[in-house]
């Protein structure tokens, strides 16, 4: 008993020896660092970047309350869009083939002698006709005032100013001549016309010589002589005033003037 006693007590030295020795190995020879006590909480970071999208998953399955509709009715149809424009032109295609000749007519009747020298006389006249009231239309359209008419002639005053040869040929290219005071009552007719047109003076003629008229009557000044174109005098051309009164004036002194046609 006093032997295992012993013993014991032995071992318990032994151990409590080895407990100190490695105690005091560890303090002096260990390069162990124990953890210290806990910190504070720190502050909340920001918030990072979102990450990159996911893949698309698979589409799921179609529910049993899904029902498809009816399609609906075709919609009207919309208003045509504007024309674009107009493309080049393409290229010029080739020439195509020659056809066929076709066949020969049939042979004609033989023609009949025609005397044509009737129908050319009446064509001619009818171009002539045709030509002269062209210009009747034309000159009435160049008219100042309405036309004035006597028993006997027609008097118009076109709307252009000539001098007075150009005035005694523009009338009797229309078929007329220069309006001409042979009495009191034309020189009445024309001394209104010119007044009414709201003129001074406008060209006329005078009365030839061999028809008895004396071209110095109520003229104001100058001699008349039988010499230069109708109309002409020695000292200036005839002109009819707004008050009837006769005058010379300058034959290149361009002026309205008269023409009268007689009726038929």
């Amino acid at each position: 008993m006093a032997g295992q006693s012993f013993v014991r007590k032995s071992l318990l030295v032994l151990l409590v020896l080895h407990n100190v020795s490695s105690d005091f190995a560890t303090e002096m020879c260990s390069n162990t660092i124990l953890p210290g006590s806990k910190g504070d909480p720190g502050d909340v970071g920001d918030r990072g970047d979102e990450g990159r999208q996911g893949k698309t998953g698979p589409s799921g399955h179609r529910g049993p309350c899904d029902v498809t509709g009816l399609p609906g009715d075709t919609g009207e149809k919309g208003a045509a869009g504007r024309v674009g424009k107009l493309g080049l032109a393409g290229e010029r295609g080739e020439k195509g083939e020659r056809g066929i000749v076709g066949p020969p007519g049939l042979k004609g009747k033989s023609g009949t002698t025609c005397d044509c020298g009737r129908y050319r006389k009446v064509v001619g006249q009818m171009d002539v006709n045709i030509g002269k009231l062209k210009s009747a239309v034309a000159f009435v359209k160049h008219v100042v005032l309405g036309i004035k008419e006597t028993e006997e002639k027609s008097y118009l005053l076109p709307r252009e100013a000539l001098r007075y040869r150009d005035a005694v040929a523009n009338c009797r290219l229309r078929g007329g001549v220069l309006a001409v005071a042979e009495n009191t009552n034309a020189t009445a007719l024309l001394a209104g016309y010119v007044a009414e047109a709201g003129l001074t003076h406008a060209l006329v003629n005078m009365l030839p010589l061999e028809a008895g008229g004396d071209p110095t009557a109520g003229v104001s000044h100058g001699n008349a002589t039988g010499d230069g174109p109708q109309g002409a005098i020695s000292s200036g051309c005839l002109q009819m005033g707004s008050d009837g009164t006769l005058s010379w004036t300058e034959c290149d002194a361009i002026k309205y003037f008269i023409c009268e046609f007689p009726k038929k």
